[in-house]
């Protein structure tokens, strides 16, 4: 009796036959595709593991007019709500005097605090601490400050000055008024972040570090005057 003998397979029907996980257009199409899902998954979850710490120093105002750019005082300063005479300029028999501005709370370089408030943590999981106060410098503009801070780190993270003072959602940071102050220097640290002209301090009565692409509370300080 004759045994039949089948033919051998070629190459192409060796191929055919493989499980689709081994073939070669799968594997190569794989990987493409997880080439920026990775990307995606470590820009979301590597902030959550390390963290970047900023430490910038208190703000400097631009000269005063009468005031040369290095900082030495020329013939004649002006503060605002202060005026200063000099002895020569005193005739002899003349007394001067001044009325004094309310009492107010001052910080380096003769600004003034308008608005402070301490972190606490946000939403559960996420936790904040440290100082952020709202300085009026001797040129009149304003600063957001913090100092101290310490707060869970994250992917996109805003600093926004809201007017409710104790945000709990989305809604409330996103209230009227609201103003973006752009990303998080680093979840740790001091650092500063100029506040727009226009802005209404008045009305800022929070300070929120917030979580852009998944709308999460990070960490919110109330601000009332001090």
């Amino acid at each position: 009796m004759r045994c039949s003998t089948l033919p051998p397979r070629t190459t192409r029907e060796t191929a055919l036959n493989r499980p689709i996980y081994k073939r070669r257009w799968f594997v190569i199409t794989a990987l493409i595709l997880a080439i920026p899902v990775l990307a995606v998954a470590w820009y979301l979850g590597s902030p959550l593991f390390i963290d970047k710490t900023v430490i910038e120093e208190f703000p400097q105002a631009a000269p005063l007019v009468g005031q040369a750019t290095d900082g030495t005082p020329t013939t004649s300063t002006s503060t605002a709500g202060s005026t200063s005479t000099s002895a020569a300029d005193e005739q002899p028999g003349e007394t001067t005097s001044s009325t004094e501005a309310p009492a107010t709370t001052t910080s380096p370089a003769g600004s003034i605090a308008l608005r402070a408030g301490t972190f606490v943590d946000g939403e559960p999981g996420h936790s904040g601490s440290g100082s952020a106060t709202i300085y009026e410098l001797e040129d009149g503009s304003r600063v957001l400050r913090f100092e101290g801070l310490d707060v869970t780190n994250g992917p996109d993270l805003h600093v926004i000055l809201t007017s409710v003072a104790e945000p709990t959602s989305t809604d409330d940071v996103m209230a009227t008024g609201y103003l973006d102050l752009g990303g998080l220097k680093g979840n740790k640290g001091d650092q500063n972040y100029e506040i727009p002209g226009d802005f209404d301090v008045s009305q800022a009565g929070s300070v929120v570090i917030y979580c852009a692409p998944f709308h999460v509370i990070f960490a919110t300080a109330s601000l009332t005057v001090p």
